[in-house]
């Protein structure tokens, strides 16, 4: 069993709050997040973001795993997810990751690249974690 962690810091109330995000490799090392940086723009991260950094990369990983079931290696691939957060029932919730894929994989049919990405997209595990609706646009080049 593998376990990581991250860790945030707050102070202040929701608008004039301000906060700091680590992670446990150190990659990420009191960055700042607040209202300002999730709503209106400004240079620091929010939790959306990270989640779709983390969605990109496990799917990424996930799509190399399944490629190899297929003896096939790819050259590159190259995943962003976009997630969305919305209003809804009196709070806000996280409602969908739409992941675009371009990947290059030599000797690839599209259908073994269609079905791979599909199975990667319905079981990586960040995709097992989230509720939201998961699209995806994956493009073989």
């Amino acid at each position: 069993m593998t376990k990581k962690h991250g860790s945030a810091k707050w102070q202040g109330g929701l608008k004039d709050g301000t906060g700091h995000v680590s992670t446990e490799s150190g990659v990420l090392d009191d960055q700042p997040y607040g209202f300002n940086t999730r709503f209106e723009g400004k240079k620091g991260t929010n939790p959306e973001e990270l989640v779709g950094a983390a969605h990109a990369s496990c799917f990424s990983m996930a799509l190399s795993m399944i490629l190899e079931d297929y003896d096939l290696k790819a050259d590159s691939i190259e995943t962003k997810a976009t997630v969305t957060l919305e209003e809804k029932d009196g709070g806000f919730s996280v409602t969908a990751s739409h992941l675009e894929v371009e990947a290059s994989i030599a000797n690839a049919s599209q259908e073994q690249f269609n079905e791979a990405a599909t199975t990667a997209k319905e079981n990586c595990p960040i995709s097992k974690l989230l509720t939201a609706e998961i699209t995806m646009d994956a493009k073989l080049v």
